[in-house]
């Protein structure tokens, strides 16, 4: 009776979920295989390419590596057919491989783990991954640039207001501010360029930490699976997880690029703005108002920053008090990469779309430009170039011009000259050349400016670097 008392005491304290009590909360914390099984080619290619320097250092048979890469080949297109049977048991990706290849080539499977440990195969396998998933955000990267060059050729004289505060600052052209952006993602382009570089070290041959006695040839491994060169330290190999933080880093600075473009996506297509018009493939409606057009696709870009975000956190705070080398923590490093890879991709894919399709409104932003004395700049500019004030005095009759027009409730290309020459009376009829958006925008020549003549300079620069 104690005995049966005791047991449902232990069931009920480990819960339902855990009916077997411990062993069943091991299998469940320490199993990989729901998410590894991510890594299954890239598991393969490097066993591979493992087997194959083996039997060229003359350290297993050929006969065996032959039957080792035939084997291997034959579970990639089982799983890759969806006819593989993944196991909780075997813990992780490697494991099950490896248990299914003794039983499609017998004793030979065994001899493919020589020279190398589980620490050094997941650093290869998540390295390969990464390397992979980065240069597919580089292209992805270069489309959404190439979306951002193409809408600013498009509108490099199309006028609309410059903010800071989000207030109406000075007028741009709509198509300077596309090449703001093409800015942005090019520096995030660069980022992942920068971090492919900095992985290419093959972790291969390191094994659990301290190396191996065996003759290896890691400079083969490293130049049959793609990367530069062999690591330089077996300790590191097997404890450094900074390509997986490079890409979370360079995924979240680039979610936070995307993120503020989808702000504006959302301020612009209001009734409010109006600026753009999305189209009804990144758009719904409301379940209740029927007016409504939600711009969803924006706002989720805008939402999956912070799980982008959260990833580098999670991952940094995994890492931060691991002592060298390899720890088990290190386990709950590929869920974090492979959420915030999916979410990156999705985020940019949605935010190409969207660029591309939407309809620029220009007749509301031109009505905008001119909003909120957005050429009161211009008209300060004017009276240092034309009436020789020093700027901080031109500054201050400028705000005499501005208080003016909103006590007579006028734009100021709408003061008369007499109102204008009752500040200064050097002002001339001319100043009115430089009152207007269009003249206002056309005058910012300088290097970088809004000028539509450097726009289209900065277009073909980047052209020819896309």
């Amino acid at each position: 009776m104690a005995d049966t008392k005791d047991a449902t005491s232990s069931n009920q304290m480990w819960g339902g979920r855990f009916a077997s009590g411990p062993d069943a909360i091991m299998e469940e914390i320490n199993a990989s295989i729901g998410f590894d099984k991510k890594l299954y080619a890239q598991d393969i290619r490097g066993s591979i390419a493992h087997a194959t320097m083996l039997a060229e250092k003359g350290i297993i048979s050929r006969e065996d590596k032959d039957k080792i890469v035939e084997g291997l080949n034959t579970i990639l297109s089982e799983i890759e057919s969806g006819k593989f049977e993944f196991s909780r048991k075997l813990e992780d990706i490697h494991m099950n491989i490896e248990a299914r290849l003794a039983t499609l080539i017998g004793p030979a499977a065994g001899r493919l783990h020589t020279a190398r440990s589980r620490n050094d195969q997941v650093a290869l396998d998540f390295r390969l991954w990464v390397k992979e998933e980065l240069a597919k955000t580089e292209v992805m990267l270069t489309a959404l640039i190439a979306a951002f060059l193409d809408r600013a050729e498009e509108h490099a004289e199309t006028v609309m207001p410059g903010f800071t505060h989000l207030q109406t600052a000075q007028p741009v052209t709509f198509g300077h501010h596309c090449m703001a952006y093409v800015e942005m993602f090019g520096r995030d382009r660069a980022r992942v360029r920068h971090a492919i570089d900095h992985l290419d070290e093959s972790p291969i041959g390191a094994a659990a930490l301290a190396g191996t006695g065996f003759p290896i040839d890691r400079h083969m491994t490293a130049k049959a699976l793609g990367f530069r060169e062999p690591t330089r330290n077996s300790i590191d190999t097997v404890s450094d997880r900074d390509f997986a933080l490079e890409f979370l880093s360079v995924a979240s600075i680039c979610a936070v690029h995307l993120s503020r473009l989808a702000e504006e996506i959302v301020i612009w297509s209001t009734p409010q703005f109006g600026f753009v018009r999305l189209s009804d493939a990144f758009s719904t409606g409301s379940s209740i108002m029927p007016q409504k057009k939600n711009p969803d696709a924006a706002e989720l870009v805008r939402a999956k920053t912070g799980r982008i975000n959260g990833s580098l956190v999670a991952l940094l705070t995994i890492m931060k008090g691991l002592p060298l080398a390899y720890s088990k923590d290190m386990q709950e490093d590929k869920e974090q990469v492979f959420d915030a890879a999916e979410n990156l991709e999705l985020a940019i894919a949605a935010m190409t779309g969207m660029m591309r399709d939407m309809t620029i409104r220009v007749d509301r932003m031109r009505a905008a430009a001119g909003s909120g004395y957005s050429t009161a700049t211009d008209l300060a500019d004017w009276l240092v170039r034309e009436a020789g004030l020093p700027f901080r005095d031109a500054h201050h009759a400028t705000g005499h011009a501005v208080a003016l027009a909103e006590k007579k409730g006028c734009e100021l290309a709408e003061l008369s000259l007499d109102d204008l020459q009752a500040i200064n009376p050097a002002i001339t009829e001319k100043v009115f050349d430089v009152l207007t958006v269009d003249a206002s925008v056309a005058s910012r020549q300088s290097f970088g400016g809004t000028a539509p003549s450097e726009v289209r300079k900065q277009i073909a620069y980047w052209r020819s670097r896309n």
